[in-house]
Protein backbone atom coordinates (compact mmCIF):
# COMPACT_ATOMS: atom_id res chain seq x y z
CA UNK A 1 0.00 0.00 0.00
CA UNK A 2 1.56 3.24 -1.16
CA UNK A 3 1.71 6.50 0.71
CA UNK A 4 -0.59 9.42 -0.02
CA UNK A 5 0.55 11.35 -3.10
CA UNK A 6 2.42 14.60 -2.50
CA UNK A 7 0.13 16.53 -4.82
CA UNK A 8 -3.63 16.26 -4.65
CA UNK A 9 -6.53 17.98 -6.34
CA UNK A 10 -10.12 17.73 -5.21
CA UNK A 11 -12.46 16.89 -8.07
CA UNK A 12 -15.54 18.88 -9.00
CA UNK A 13 -18.99 17.42 -9.54
CA UNK A 14 -19.57 15.85 -6.14
CA UNK A 15 -21.58 18.60 -4.45
CA UNK A 16 -24.66 16.39 -4.44
CA UNK A 17 -24.60 12.66 -5.19
CA UNK A 18 -28.15 11.48 -5.77
CA UNK A 19 -29.48 8.11 -4.79
CA UNK A 20 -32.99 6.72 -4.48
CA UNK A 21 -33.74 6.95 -0.75
CA UNK A 22 -30.80 9.12 0.22
CA UNK A 23 -28.45 11.65 -1.32
CA UNK A 24 -25.01 12.77 -0.26
CA UNK A 25 -24.57 16.50 0.20
CA UNK A 26 -20.96 17.70 0.31
CA UNK A 27 -20.37 19.30 3.71
CA UNK A 28 -16.70 20.16 3.14
CA UNK A 29 -13.39 19.03 1.70
CA UNK A 30 -10.59 18.50 4.19
CA UNK A 31 -7.05 18.89 2.89
CA UNK A 32 -4.45 16.38 3.97
CA UNK A 33 -1.77 17.16 6.52
CA UNK A 34 1.04 14.89 5.44
CA UNK A 35 3.26 15.66 8.47
CA UNK A 36 0.75 14.06 10.83
CA UNK A 37 -0.54 11.34 8.52
CA UNK A 38 -3.87 12.86 7.51
CA UNK A 39 -4.93 12.32 3.90
CA UNK A 40 -7.37 14.53 1.97
CA UNK A 41 -11.03 13.67 2.39
CA UNK A 42 -14.51 14.54 1.25
CA UNK A 43 -17.10 14.78 4.03
CA UNK A 44 -20.76 14.38 3.12
CA UNK A 45 -24.02 14.73 4.99
CA UNK A 46 -26.33 11.81 4.31
CA UNK A 47 -29.70 13.40 3.59
CA UNK A 48 -33.12 12.03 2.74
CA UNK A 49 -33.51 12.03 -1.03
CA UNK A 50 -34.43 15.41 -2.43
CA UNK A 51 -34.30 17.14 0.96
CA UNK A 52 -31.80 18.72 3.33
CA UNK A 53 -32.82 16.51 6.26
CA UNK A 54 -29.56 15.12 7.62
CA UNK A 55 -29.71 11.50 8.73
CA UNK A 56 -25.99 10.82 9.03
CA UNK A 57 -22.52 11.52 7.72
CA UNK A 58 -20.00 9.71 5.53
CA UNK A 59 -16.48 10.57 4.52
CA UNK A 60 -14.08 9.13 2.00
CA UNK A 61 -10.34 9.50 2.53
CA UNK A 62 -8.16 9.52 -0.56
CA UNK A 63 -4.72 7.94 -0.47
CA UNK A 64 -3.04 5.42 1.77
CA UNK A 65 -0.85 5.49 4.83
CA UNK A 66 -0.42 3.57 8.08
CA UNK A 67 -3.23 5.47 9.81
CA UNK A 68 -5.73 4.47 7.13
CA UNK A 69 -4.98 0.79 7.62
CA UNK A 70 -6.53 1.15 11.07
CA UNK A 71 -9.00 3.99 10.38
CA UNK A 72 -10.17 3.03 6.90
CA UNK A 73 -10.88 4.95 3.72
CA UNK A 74 -14.59 5.24 4.43
CA UNK A 75 -16.19 6.22 7.72
CA UNK A 76 -19.90 6.60 8.35
CA UNK A 77 -22.46 7.22 11.04
CA UNK A 78 -26.25 7.26 10.96
CA UNK A 79 -28.44 9.12 13.46
CA UNK A 80 -30.15 6.71 15.84
CA UNK A 81 -33.67 7.54 14.64
CA UNK A 82 -32.70 6.48 11.09
CA UNK A 83 -30.80 3.27 11.82
CA UNK A 84 -31.96 -0.09 10.53
CA UNK A 85 -32.86 1.19 7.05
CA UNK A 86 -29.57 0.37 5.33
CA UNK A 87 -28.64 4.03 4.91
CA UNK A 88 -24.94 3.41 5.72
CA UNK A 89 -24.65 0.78 2.98
CA UNK A 90 -26.52 2.99 0.51
CA UNK A 91 -24.21 5.90 1.38
CA UNK A 92 -21.14 3.69 0.85
CA UNK A 93 -22.39 2.73 -2.59
CA UNK A 94 -22.87 6.41 -3.47
CA UNK A 95 -19.52 7.62 -2.08
CA UNK A 96 -17.80 4.85 -4.01
CA UNK A 97 -18.06 7.12 -7.08
CA UNK A 98 -15.68 9.61 -5.47
CA UNK A 99 -13.08 6.96 -4.63
CA UNK A 100 -13.23 5.46 -8.13
CA UNK A 101 -12.93 8.94 -9.70
CA UNK A 102 -9.65 9.28 -7.78
CA UNK A 103 -8.37 6.00 -9.18
CA UNK A 104 -8.94 3.87 -6.10
CA UNK A 105 -9.58 0.20 -6.88
CA UNK A 106 -10.13 -0.91 -3.29
CA UNK A 107 -11.11 0.75 -0.05
CA UNK A 108 -10.55 -0.29 3.52
CA UNK A 109 -13.39 0.06 5.99
CA UNK A 110 -12.69 -0.58 9.65
CA UNK A 111 -14.91 -0.94 12.69
CA UNK A 112 -14.79 -2.21 16.23
CA UNK A 113 -15.28 -5.99 16.45
CA UNK A 114 -18.35 -5.58 18.69
CA UNK A 115 -20.07 -3.16 16.27
CA UNK A 116 -22.48 -5.64 14.69
CA UNK A 117 -24.32 -2.98 12.66
CA UNK A 118 -21.14 -1.70 11.02
CA UNK A 119 -19.94 -5.22 10.33
CA UNK A 120 -23.30 -5.96 8.68
CA UNK A 121 -22.95 -2.81 6.56
CA UNK A 122 -19.54 -3.97 5.35
CA UNK A 123 -20.90 -7.40 4.49
CA UNK A 124 -23.96 -5.91 2.74
CA UNK A 125 -21.80 -3.91 0.32
CA UNK A 126 -19.58 -6.91 -0.41
CA UNK A 127 -16.55 -5.92 1.65
CA UNK A 128 -14.53 -8.88 2.89
CA UNK A 129 -13.07 -9.19 6.39
CA UNK A 130 -9.30 -9.31 5.99
CA UNK A 131 -8.26 -9.38 9.64
CA UNK A 132 -9.04 -8.31 13.19
CA UNK A 133 -6.00 -6.37 14.34
CA UNK A 134 -4.70 -4.85 17.54
CA UNK A 135 -4.30 -1.09 17.41
CA UNK A 136 -0.74 0.09 17.99
CA UNK A 137 -0.27 2.18 21.16
CA UNK A 138 0.76 5.25 19.11
CA UNK A 139 -2.60 5.31 17.26
CA UNK A 140 -5.13 8.02 18.19
CA UNK A 141 -7.93 5.47 18.53
CA UNK A 142 -5.79 3.45 20.96
CA UNK A 143 -5.22 6.58 23.05
CA UNK A 144 -9.02 7.05 23.09
CA UNK A 145 -9.47 3.58 24.61
CA UNK A 146 -10.07 1.43 21.55
CA UNK A 147 -7.95 -1.71 21.21
CA UNK A 148 -8.98 -3.73 18.14
CA UNK A 149 -10.34 -3.14 14.64
CA UNK A 150 -11.93 -5.32 12.01
CA UNK A 151 -10.32 -4.49 8.67
CA UNK A 152 -12.59 -5.01 5.66
CA UNK A 153 -11.49 -4.65 2.05
CA UNK A 154 -14.03 -3.49 -0.51
CA UNK A 155 -13.27 -3.97 -4.20
CA UNK A 156 -14.56 -0.85 -5.91
CA UNK A 157 -14.25 -1.94 -9.53
CA UNK A 158 -16.76 -4.30 -11.05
Amino acid sequence: MGECPLTFEFLEGFDRIRGEEIDLSLAFKAPGIEEIGIVPSYIFDIVLHGTYEVVGRIDVRIGMNRNLYYGGHIGYSVEEAYRGRGFAAKACRLVRRVAVAHGMRTALITCNPENAASRKTCENIGAVLQDIVDLPPDNDMYREGERRKCVYEWKLED
